[in-house]
């Protein structure tokens, strides 16, 4: 610390330094100078201030700098009426030296601990330009990984597609009676059997679709489907399923008015997925609807499940532009905090267990949706979830963003 003592009287320079001396251990730099104007930046000034010493009348005094006054006591009142700061000390002439010790002690233990702060602070600094380039090192790793992980998934997806498929081939061989009778009991297992195959094989068709989907731009499909076969042929493999557990299964599907653009595969595919999803959650004996008819779709506001031919947008037409598909189930319902979600790849910290077992079919179900420039989601109200998905009829809308938040769009809805 650099103090020093503006005054012309050398028994007071030896004063101040032998208070100083009795500071063992601490490091100070003292020294006599004739006015303020010789300062070169001290920590503490020692004002020896004479009778016929001319002060400013407004002082500027630096409040990281201390300042100790010795002076007479005719003194004091015009100088605490003229300049006295917040933070100076008086000592009264003749100096007591326990006085002026206690005063010194007091600016250096301020001082070691301004400079230990300024310390700690540089040491934080270091150390969190330490941890950012750890970080982005971490990310970097972990999107290096993320590569390695789609690329291992992608090259498996596709080894596992030729035995699916010569397994595939050979129930369908015995299945026909080609390599023998079957008797029925054989019939029926090998029925089962070859269900579960296509739906591995959905499976790791979903899987493929997304370790390459992000990286890859896909054109709208073209094709003109049929959604009335396409839930007729869900229902149909989900139906083995639904009725182990008693699952009652509702149908009321509305055939589109006008020509609805579609991969049948894909949008089967769908449906399966949130069948089988809603079988799972549904209890025995349960009811599971499926409703879909034609709706009017307006994506600038949150979801809506009432009020179909409110006008939401400012021009006045009020055209269906839309196809909505709703699969309800009688289940427990979806926790409030993972409706947005269980969409979700990587979702697996769900606040209910039984959802956070969701497995890849509904996060395969939204990008197919968002590959249709469609919207998936699902509503829950207390008792049973409803998942829907929409679709736009060619031409009725601009094409969205196929990563855009459900929650941007409207859906009008209906009820059974």
């Amino acid at each position: 610390m650099r103090i020093r003592l503006i005054s012309g009287d050398p028994f007071l320079s030896k004063l101040c330094r032998e208070v100083l001396l009795g500071f063992k251990g601490r490091e100070w730099d003292f020294g006599m100078i004739p006015s303020v104007e010789h300062d070169r930046g001290a920590d503490l000034l020692i004002w020896d201030l004479q009778p016929e010493m001319h002060l400013p009348q407004n002082p500027d005094f630096d409040p990281r700098r201390k300042n100790i006054f010795l002076i007479g006591r005719k003194q004091v009142g015009e100088l605490q009426r003229r300049l006295l700061p917040s933070g100076c000390s008086i000592v009264l002439k003749p100096v007591n030296p326990v006085l002026l010790r206690a005063l010194v002690e007091e600016t250096l233990a301020h001082f070691e601990t301004r400079e230990r702060s300024r310390e700690i602070a540089e040491q934080l600094r270091l150390e969190r330009d330490e941890m950012l380039q750890h970080l982005l090192q971490a990310n970097l790793r972990l999107q290096e990984y993320d590569q390695d992980r789609t690329n291992f998934l992608a090259h498996s997806v596709h080894d596992v597609r030729a035995p699916l498929v010569a397994v595939q081939g050979y129930c369908a061989l015995l299945l026909e009676g080609q390599l023998g009778i079957l008797n029925p009991e054989q019939t029926k297992v090998l029925e089962r059997m070859q269900r579960s195959i296509k739906r591995l094989a959905r499976l790791t068709s979903g899987m493929f679709q997304m370790s390459v989907g992000p990286h890859s731009q896909r054109r709208p499909p073209s094709k003109i489907g049929d959604i009335q076969a396409c839930v007729s042929q869900a229902v149909h493999e989900v139906t083995p399923v639904a009725e182990s557990k008693q699952i009652e299964l509702r149908v009321d599907v509305v055939a589109p008015p006008e020509a609805l653009q579609f991969d049948e595969m894909q949008i089967e595919q769908v449906l399966v997925n949130l069948l089988d999803n809603a079988c799972r959650f549904t209890p025995r004996k349960g009811l599971i609807e499926i409703l879909a008819r034609s709706v009017f779709w307006d994506r600038r506001c949150p979801n809506l499940t009432e009020d179909v031919n409110s006008d939401r947008r400012e021009t006045p037409s009020h055209q269906d532009n839309a196809y909505r598909v709703e699969i309800r189930d009688s289940g427990p319902g979806v926790p409030p905090a993972d409706l947005e979600r269980i969409f979700d790849e990587y979702t697996t910290d769900s606040a209910t267990y039984e959802w956070s077992r969701a497995g890849l079919g509904l996060a395969i179900c939204r990008q197919i949706i968002h590959a249709h420039h469609g919207v998936v989601f699902a509503e829950s109200h207390g008792q049973g979830a409803t998942f829907v998905f929409m679709l736009p009829y060619a031409g009725k809308m601009g094409q969205p963003q196929a990563t855009t938040s459900p929650s941007q769009y409207v859906s009008a809805g209906f009820t059974g």
